[in-house]
């Protein structure tokens, strides 16, 4: 497989990208399951080296399945964050066989912790919050974790459209990141319109909360595709940029891209070089090859020929 490590002179989109938009895509990070994974024949054909890779847990995944992608991926020379959904770990003691087998077989040291989408949690587990209270993630000496963060709040904590659980949870979070020795950040819900997330980020601040943020952004995709994702994830008002540009005939069957809202946050990160947000984290729904390629296309970091490898 040739490697895509150059801009394309046919993309209509590669002689638009600034300067503010390679710095900003800089050290981005992106999201696998292990049934995304085992369609990617070299991962270091796609990704830089040292790339953050997510492995996101749907329930149902068996934990083997997981620590296999961890193991893989860190193999290939990846920081490996593999999800750890709170309401499918039964109890502390499925937390600390977890956290073992991912140290013991992939060397991890930094996860992402979130409540996870299940209605009915399997045990003792019901938010994030509860996980780190269990002191586990500490005593196994993890130096990185991410909570989440939801710059279009979040309907099944807080049903009644307000943000009161939202932040109340993002305080707890930035008291505990001040005693912790762990690097934190907030990993965001993708969103599609760059105001409302300039607007949250800063209001974040104003609110005395200091951890990073890593904004979730949608890769390349299909419109239908986004749209599909964007509804069964709960995307809030940012939808109506999908929809507006559904609604127009010319744009329908053109792939969408996050050229504009990319754009738009760099050029803000440019003017204000202390704004919170910190790096991009895509979520390539429409794959991890197109959004790769996307990303090389528009400033990231190119990945290592596999023969150079």
């Amino acid at each position: 497989m040739a490697l895509l490590n150059f801009k394309r002179k046919d993309s209509p989109e590669a002689t638009t990208t600034s300067p503010n938009l390679e710095a900003f895509l800089k050290d981005y990070s992106i999201e696998v399951m292990p049934r995304t994974a085992e369609k990617v024949e070299d991962f270091r054909e796609l990704l830089p080296e040292a790339t953050r890779v997510y492995i996101a847990h749907i329930e149902g995944t068996p934990i083997e399945d997981m620590v296999a992608t961890a193991a893989r991926l860190a193999k290939d020379g990846y920081n490996v964050m593999p999800h750890f959904p709170a309401r499918i770990i039964k109890d502390d003691a499925t937390l600390a066989d977890w956290i073992a087998r991912y140290q013991g077989e992939a060397n991890v040291d930094q996860a992402l912790l979130l409540a996870g989408g299940v209605n009915e949690p399997h045990g003792n587990f019901d938010s994030s919050m509860q996980l780190m209270e269990t002191g586990l993630f500490d005593k196994a000496g993890f130096k990185r974790l991410h909570v989440a963060g939801h710059p279009e709040g979040n309907r099944d904590i807080d049903p009644d459209g307000s943000e009161k659980n939202v932040m109340e949870a993002v305080r707890w979070k930035q008291a505990f990141s001040e005693r912790t020795d762990a690097k934190m950040a907030l990993a965001t819900q993708f969103a599609f319109e760059a105001g409302p997330i300039i607007d949250w980020a800063n209001g974040l601040k104003e609110a005395g909360i200091d951890i990073p943020v890593h904004i979730g952004i949608a890769g390349p995709a299909k419109l239908q595709t986004l749209i599909k994702f964007a509804i069964a994830c709960g995307v809030g008002p940012s939808l109506k940029v999908l929809q507006k540009r559904a609604m127009d005939v010319t744009k329908l069957l053109l792939p969408y891209t996050p050229m504009d809202v990319l754009t738009e946050l760099a050029d803000h990160k440019a003017a204000n070089p202390d704004f919170n947000i910190e790096q991009v984290h895509f979520f390539p729904l429409g794959g991890i090859k197109t959004n790769a390629n996307w990303a090389i296309e528009h400033g990231g970091a190119s990945a290592i020929p596999a023969a150079q490898a």
